[in-house]
């Protein structure tokens, strides 16, 4: 489990994380919902010590995160931020390889190689393993770092809205992947993401945050509730059940 305990993080005078606590189950799809600016981003990036706290606690199975060497932290979290930048030109395989680092100090194995092929496979980037990630598109590249994030094979997976330049064919197949990394392998994934459609059908609970403080969370059910996306966002949402899913009517 992941435990946050009374975490904040100020910019100036502004507090953009404010006196957060939250538990995060083990073996369940936790989705970071809210409008813009309400802190989801920063405080995913506080529970894998990407950004520093100003004060409060993580813990990462009862181990504090602050005092956790950083190898043995790539091997128990892994995450995916919004902006990828590497400066080398790489290809997809060798790109997915970096996931492998924290076990193979850049020196893989049969084994390592076996991940970062499932990873390329689960991704369906085998064909274009070996192009060069400036020749893809924008959602072949998101694709190519989240195959990374899971060859990394962390207990913990963490995506900064994963679904960012995706079609609606790829961000369901992504979502589904996520589904599976939790129900076949255990895995423990927490996701910042904008469209509640998705969060309401692939996550097991939610969070939502405003203004940097978690204002409502629980099973998803329960947030995927007119009154609830009222408080979060401000608008009036109408839900339909499709197919057993509650779909948020947010367009119209």
């Amino acid at each position: 489990m992941i435990a946050v305990r009374n975490v904040t993080k100020q910019y100036g005078n502004k507090k953009v994380i404010d006196n957060v606590s939250v538990n995060i189950e083990q073996g369940k799809i936790t989705s970071f919902i809210g409008p813009n600016g309400a802190g989801k981003s920063t405080l995913l990036s506080i529970i894998s010590r990407l950004i520093t706290k100003d004060s409060g606690e993580v813990h990462i199975d009862d181990v504090d995160v602050a005092k956790s060497k950083s190898s043995d932290l790539a091997k128990k979290i892994s995450i995916l931020k919004q902006s990828n930048h590497i400066n080398v030109r790489l290809t997809v395989r060798e790109l997915v390889s970096f996931g492998r680092f924290p076990y193979s100090q850049g020196r893989l194995t049969k084994e390592d190689w076996k991940y970062v092929d499932e990873a390329i496979a689960y991704m369906d980037l085998s064909e274009m393993e070996d192009k060069y990630l400036d020749q893809l598109s924008g959602g072949q590249n998101q694709r190519a770092y989240i195959a990374m994030v899971i060859a990394q094979n962390t207990e913990y997976v963490l995506l900064d809205e994963p679904l960012n330049n995706l079609d609606m064919k790829h961000s369901v197949q992504i979502m589904k992947v996520l589904r599976r990394l939790v129900d076949e392998l255990g895995k423990t994934v927490i996701i910042v993401i904008h469209d509640i459609n998705f969060a309401s059908c692939y996550s097991d609970y939610i969070v939502a945050l405003k203004d940097g403080r978690i204002i409502r969370e629980g099973a998803t059910d329960a947030i995927i509730e007119t009154d609830v996306l009222k408080e979060v966002y401000d608008m009036d949402i109408p839900i339909e059940i499709v197919n057993g899913n509650k779909i948020c009517v947010y367009f119209a």
